[in-house]
């Protein structure tokens, strides 16, 4: 039996001096929790108390952790290869993963590249878009359109397309190329939209569009740009403007895909396919990094009749044996489970707990959509304060900006997913 590893003091004080954690001062560090084991929905501190993680490992450990079938198929394809490069050579799991990727996407998406990480297969996916209208003598179209308080990666294309003003990459505006930004959609996920409050939209396409080569969004449910879940009816005219205007569509389901929003993919709950779709994060259950950029026939074809004749991307590490199995593995998993039971009961429970707090004073907005729960606050939420608080009451929420918000493992029963709503209640009131 594997023992768990310490941690000594010494070990955090280096951590503390010397290891940039994600979004962290170095001069001015938030605390870190040090993790030794993590089964189920229950990550395992040094000191022996154990945290619900209401965070999915930021959307990704949708079985929880310790899953005994992905265990067991990292070690079966540890024991054949760990890595082989990818040019020139496949191999099984490669190809059954992008089988089954194929089979599960929105129709029509039949060309998978795969990819190291969510915003690689972001850059990938852009680089598509630039090749495909180069390749068509359109080499003018070189730009893209996107939406306020998006978010896509931390990668120079990525961030290029992130919000440029409220987002996280602000400080980089002047390196990064310039692009296109229409208005965060402003009806809610359960509204409808009128003909005219789509001129705007309509409005700027037909100024723009001669100079875009798509349009990328996050499908209904905008991420760390503002958790925001927005109407179907807008994707479903984003559809229609890329279309009358020669653009591709790009849909970025890196969170959203696999049945986070009620839906395998979030497209479908406006009935559309992409021209190019990424998705990542879940895609190996939170055990290894992995990403995939799919496309169509007429896209991979264009980009491969152009000036290059091949797509110029290779990732060292693309096709990872060892990511592709366990990615085989974690796609059986859900789609032999009851996901879509789960998450409508975790939708539900988050309902009915979390929508009350709204009543707030301290509270601006309640938002739940699938196994998504988001209360945004009116003011900044002390992320140090905060996680201290929640690790008291034996859950792991980071929150982020003025944002309190859960994605539980599809796996979370009805007492632990009380237990985290109940430790964010008693920090707001």
């Amino acid at each position: 039996m594997p023992t768990e590893s310490s941690i000594s003091n010494e070990d955090l004080t280096f951590d503390l001096a010397h290891i940039w954690h994600p979004y962290t001062s170095l001069t001015n560090p938030l605390p870190t929790y040090p993790v030794v084991s993590a089964k189920g929905v229950r990550l395992k501190l040094a000191n022996g108390e154990e945290l619900i993680d209401g965070m999915s490992s930021w959307w990704t450990a949708i079985h929880g952790y310790n899953v005994p079938e992905l265990n067991q198929a990292a070690q079966d394809q540890l024991e054949k290869m760990a890595h082989v490069m990818f040019g020139g050579i496949t191999h099984e799991p490669a190809i059954k993963l992008c089988q089954k990727l194929v089979e599960i996407t929105p129709e029509g998406l039949e060309k998978v590249f795969l990819a190291d990480s969510g915003s690689v297969s972001v850059e990938v996916a852009m680089k598509m878009a630039i090749q495909y209208q180069h390749a068509k003598g359109q080499s003018q179209k070189s730009k893209f359109m996107t939406i306020r308080n998006g978010y896509h990666g931390d990668t120079t294309g990525a961030m290029s397309v992130c919000d440029p003003e409220g987002g996280m990459h602000h400080l980089f505006a002047e390196f990064l190329p310039k692009h296109f930004f229409v208005d965060q959609p402003k009806k809610r996920f359960e509204e409808s939209y009128e003909n005219e409050e789509l001129a705007q939209l309509e409005q700027f396409f037909r100024l723009n569009a001669d100079k875009c080569a798509a349009f990328i969004l996050e499908p209904i449910v905008q991420g760390a740009g503002g958790m925001w879940f927005y109407s179907p009816d807008y994707l479903r005219k984003i559809r229609h403007l890329c279309d009358e205007h020669d653009m591709l569509l790009i849909a970025d389901e890196i969170a959203t895909g696999f049945g986070r929003t009620g839906k395998l993919f979030a497209c479908e709950h406006a009935g559309i396919t992409p021209d190019i779709m990424c998705v990542g994060k879940a895609l190996t259950g939170g055990y290894m990094t992995l990403a995939a950029t799919l496309t169509t026939q007429h896209v991979a074809e264009t980009i491969c009749n152009g000036e290059a004749g091949v797509f110029m991307h290779g990732p060292t590490f693309m096709g990872n044996p060892l990511a592709c199995a366990i990615a085989n593995k974690n796609l059986d998993l859900l789609l032999d489970s009851n996901w879509q039971g789960k998450v409508i009961a975790i939708e539900k429970q988050l309902k009915k707990e979390l929508i009350p707090l709204a009543n707030s004073l301290s509270v601006k907005d309640v938002r739940v959509l699938g196994a998504i729960g988001v209360v945004e606050m009116k003011e900044h939420v002390d992320v140090s304060e905060a996680q201290k608080f929640f690790v008291e009451k034996g859950v792991w929420i980071r929150p982020f900006r003025n944002l309190i918000y859960i994605m539980p493992p599809y796996i979370m029963d009805e007492k632990d997913l009380n237990q985290t709503t109940s430790a964010i209640s008693s920090y707001i009131v």
